[in-house]
């Protein structure tokens, strides 16, 4: 299945999910990102294939009317008494395999046109529930910008270019042939083999500057048999823990960190307090001065100070 068809699929479940009314064909062409640009039966030809398909899957589809009392335009809508799983009971292994698969659902692009399909279906008047959007709803956000071009490129096999750059170093230009994107330690990584280095690297997908490009067609390399993507980070990942650094953090804010911590507690404050873990200072003054007023360090008293001279640079900078 394409990445395309799948989006499509996906924005269909959403809008006859949040919808509380049966939905005509003509605003589901409307509202679905996928449909506008069809003729009328190339439309037809893919709501049906697309609504078989989404049965096959164990999604039922109700068809009727507003007013059974009159013959009203038929319409479709997904009942969430009926979409909602019943209470499932998993192994820890098998729940964090369930945890894993969630997060690669949310990025820019997902929720850019779900939010479409929303604001179309309110200016037609029609009611929605937004609430009904948690059945679908992912768990992990991936907000690196790199992170879509770079899935797209490891599920059609597209070597891509791209600048990296590192803290305090200039920045370079990296060929690579994706292997797998995956998440390590609360950062999303991606994995592949270096053109020019000619060996398997892995990418912090945050430091990935500028546009992701593709360097050849899709299809022109091949993932080596048997490749294990936990294996190569355990290889690849960078050096192990120079400290710990004890910050406290807003409640809702300081995701990336708290995936990060050894220990989260309640402070007198009603702040959090972490325990955090990082290799290098100045990459770890980075992540925590990106948090802006959300985070403050209590210590060491180093990484306190790398946090404070970038957070100086930066204002020097506007002011200049």
């Amino acid at each position: 299945m394409t990445n395309r068809k799948s989006e499509r699929l996906m924005n269909l479940v959403i809008a006859l999910l949040v919808s509380g009314h049966y939905l005509s064909k003509d605003r589901i062409r409307q509202v679905v990102e996928g449909y506008h640009d069809q003729s009328d039966d190339a439309f037809e030809r893919m709501f049906e294939r697309d609504k078989e398909e989404l049965r096959e899957i164990g999604i039922r589809i109700e068809v009727g009317s507003h007013d059974k009392a009159f013959d009203d335009e038929l319409g479709y809508r997904i009942r969430r008494d009926e979409f909602e799983l019943p209470e499932l009971v998993l192994d820890p292994d098998e729940a964090a395999v369930v945890g894993l698969a969630a997060r690669v659902w949310q990025h820019a692009r997902l929720a850019a046109q779900t939010s479409s399909a929303l604001l179309k279906l309110k200016a037609a008047g029609i009611p929605v529930e937004p609430d009904a959007l948690s059945l679908v709803e992912p768990k992990l956000a991936a907000t690196e910008p790199s992170f879509e071009p770079l899935w797209d490129a490891v599920a059609t096999r597209t070597p891509v270019r791209f600048e990296y750059a590192r803290p305090g170093q200039p920045r370079q230009t990296r060929a690579v042939e994706p292997w797998g994107v995956l998440s390590w330690h609360g950062r999303w990584y991606l994995v592949g083999y270096d053109r020019d280095r000619t060996a398997t690297r892995m990418f912090r997908l945050s430091r990935v500057a500028g546009e992701v490009r593709p360097a050849g067609p899709p299809g022109s390399y091949t993932v080596p048999d048997g490749t294990d993507l936990r294996a190569l980070a355990i290889q690849l990942s960078p050096a192990p823990p120079e400290g710990t650094a004890t910050v406290r953090v807003r409640p809702g804010a300081g995701w990336a960190l708290r995936r990060r911590a050894n220990a989260v507690a309640a402070g007198n404050d009603g702040w959090d307090v972490l325990e955090v873990p990082y290799a290098g200072r100045w990459g770890m003054a980075e992540d925590i001065a990106s948090f802006g007023a959300a985070v403050v360090v209590d210590g060491p008293p180093e990484l306190r100070e790398a946090v404070v001279s970038l957070l100086r640079g930066v204002v020097e900078q506007g002011a200049a």
